[in-house]
């Protein structure tokens, strides 16, 4: 079964479409994460590499890896609302935080985080901010914009005063794909251009030919495609869905999220089936523009957040430890917080 974040609203009602990859239902216990939290192995100590090279175990984890993409909220629904078409029922888990997701993240070594604005919220990122200004040496943050709204880019350079260094971007139907190629997103491309802020699209495989477009024509624009353009996420990963995200690495400012493995491909830890598909990213982009990221909370109703951080760290045989470094910590490191 497929889950996706309902279409959300902005606060003055105006729909805002971010579907986010999920594939089991909300309706689920969230007391898998309570087991994560109190039995959370060491990273790494229960499996070896896919095959051929031997990743030697570190003794200790440095401590200074980059988690690319988590969510957060709060069930404090008194200072921070939800947007027009949202009830408290909607909230699974009914409140993650920011120091669960660190409870998770450090016995991994992962000691910073960027921060994916909630469809909960709409276009009101208060909470995002909050908690960016709270700690912003461990936090920085991809915020949502109404980018049909005629002058997205307006609010984009306030945002980006505030440590946001993104914009999720989320078509929600044939009508929003082509707003894409349309006037108002294209000044949030100019404008990404000019102040190095990514579109940060959540898309399916389909829309692929749509951000090459966009690629070909704002190459100056950064753009990092969220979850593997979710190929995969119905169980089969396809050549021509690869292909087409393969073709985007031609626009070097064009990078691409190794993440939400839970939601791809046979969807069971320790995900040594995405191996051959990851690599044919890592032939095309290189691991100079791969990031990878857990996409918690929602990995973590399926898995331990180790399942996802050990494939990059210690399963994929053809990358060296260079490689992983980049991978987990230097792309994002060097694009979000530098």
């Amino acid at each position: 079964m497929t889950f996706k974040e309902p279409i959300a609203t902005g606060h003055r009602g105006t729909k805002l479409s971010t579907s986010a990859i999920c594939p089991i239902s909300r309706r689920k216990s969230f007391k898998q994460i309570a087991f994560g939290v109190a039995g959370l192995a060491l990273c790494g100590t229960h499996s070896q590499p896919l095959s051929g090279e031997k990743t030697k175990m570190p003794e200790k984890d440095g401590g200074h890896y980059v988690d690319a993409h988590v969510h957060v909220w709060t069930n404090d629904l008194q200072r921070y609302p939800l947007a027009a078409g949202f009830t408290r029922q909607d909230m699974n888990p009914p409140n993650f935080s920011p120091e669960e997701i660190r409870r998770h993240a450090t016995p991994c070594g992962v000691n910073r985080i960027i921060l994916v604005q909630m469809s909960y919220y709409g276009y009101d990122n208060s909470y995002l901010l909050d908690t960016l200004r709270q700690s912003p040496q461990v936090f920085r943050g991809i915020a949502v914009v109404d980018w049909k709204s005629g002058a997205p880019d307006v609010e984009m350079r306030k945002l980006a005063k505030q440590h946001i260094r993104g914009f999720r971007i989320s078509p929600g139907g044939p009508a929003d794909v082509e707003q894409l190629e349309g006037e108002s997103f294209h000044r949030m491309l100019r404008c990404g251009a000019e102040e190095n802020l990514a579109m940060c699209f959540l898309i399916n495989p389909d829309v692929l030919p749509v951000v090459n477009r966009i690629c070909r024509k704002f190459p100056d624009s950064p753009v990092i495609i969220d979850h593997l353009a979710r190929i995969g996420m119905d169980g089969a990963i396809r050549d021509a869905d690869v292909r087409a995200l393969c073709a985007l690495a031609k626009y070097p400012k064009t990078k691409v999220k190794v993440s939400a493995f839970y939601a791809l491909g046979k969807k069971k830890p320790p995900h040594l089936d995405l191996a051959p598909f990851i690599r044919r990213v890592y032939d095309a982009f290189g691991p100079k523009r791969l990031m990878w990221g857990s996409d918690c909370p929602f990995q973590l109703m399926k898995e331990t957040y180790a399942d996802s951080f050990d494939l990059v760290r210690y399963h994929l045989d053809f990358l060296s430890s260079e490689d992983r470094e980049w991978m987990l910590r230097r792309t994002a490191e060097e694009f979000f917080f530098d």
